[in-house]
């Protein structure tokens, strides 16, 4: 009977992580064209939509993967002894960033479906999804703690400053034209930076699992990410480049 239990769940964790590669992969490419995209055009608005509902099911993917970890560490991951690391990388932080990564790329699409009524961004998928990525935060911070593994805290530090700040924009009474842009940039962006982290990390650990960990690896998507990031305010601060988008018009 659980050698029955244990096969279920290592061909339940097979499918999703067959599913989680084909989004992910479709994700990593069609993350570019909007970003290198004339914003507003065809092309941006198509590819956004692949990129978005992509990590939409990456994510789901990533917590079909979590799950079976966390039930069967050894039987889904027969390459990696220690089970309690294997818990805590692949089902703890995993759940984390596959949490963080719907929750950035259903606000980010809210945040542009939403930007002629701004009210509407309290919708409760929107606000669930806050409240479930601070809960797997904290969670992810003590099961770090747990198995003195430090670098696990990077995921909780992300998600609560993502919380934090998805939350100011959506509780703000009157923001600014084009603050739903900024926050629709900011969140697509930070799913990019969350995908090829997890591209980075725990495609790694299967090839090279002394680099998985590894700080320098794990910084590379994030620095970039984050360069763009400021790169786009930054013009939509000088109103370069986004003087075409105006509340009414469409960006994605």
């Amino acid at each position: 009977m659980l050698a029955q239990n244990a096969q279920t769940v290592v061909l339940a964790f097979e499918a999703f992580v067959i599913l989680h590669i084909l989004a992910g992969s479709l994700g990593l490419v069609s993350f570019w064209v909007p970003v290198i995209a004339r914003k507003g055009s065809i092309p941006h608005r198509q590819w956004g939509r692949i990129f978005t509902r992509a990590m939409l099911v990456t994510g789901f993917a990533a917590i079909g993967i979590s799950t079976c970890t966390l039930i069967d560490p050894l039987a889904t991951h027969p390459h990696l002894p220690d089970a309690a690391w294997v818990k805590g990388i692949f089902g703890w932080m995993m759940q984390g960033l596959a949490v963080l990564t719907l929750n950035l790329a259903w606000y980010g699409h809210s945040c542009l479906v939403n930007r002629d009524d701004h009210r509407r961004n309290l919708e409760w998928r929107n606000v669930t999804l806050q409240g479930l990525l601070l809960v797997t935060s904290i969670n992810c911070a003590w099961q770090s703690m747990q198995i003195g593994q430090p670098l696990m805290l990077g995921m909780p530090g992300i998600g609560v400053a993502t919380v934090a700040t998805n939350l100011w924009f959506m509780l703000k009474k009157d923001p600014g034209r084009l603050d739903w842009l900024k926050e629709h940039i900011k969140a697509l962006v930070g799913a990019g930076i969350s995908v090829y982290t997890a591209f980075f990390a725990f495609g790694a650990v299967r090839t090279i699992p002394t680099l998985a960990l590894h700080p320098g690896l794990w910084s590379i998507p994030l620095l970039v990410g984050l360069a763009l990031i400021i790169y786009h305010r930054l013009q939509i601060d000088r109103g370069r480049a986004y003087g075409h988008l105006k509340r009414g018009t469409s960006a994605g």
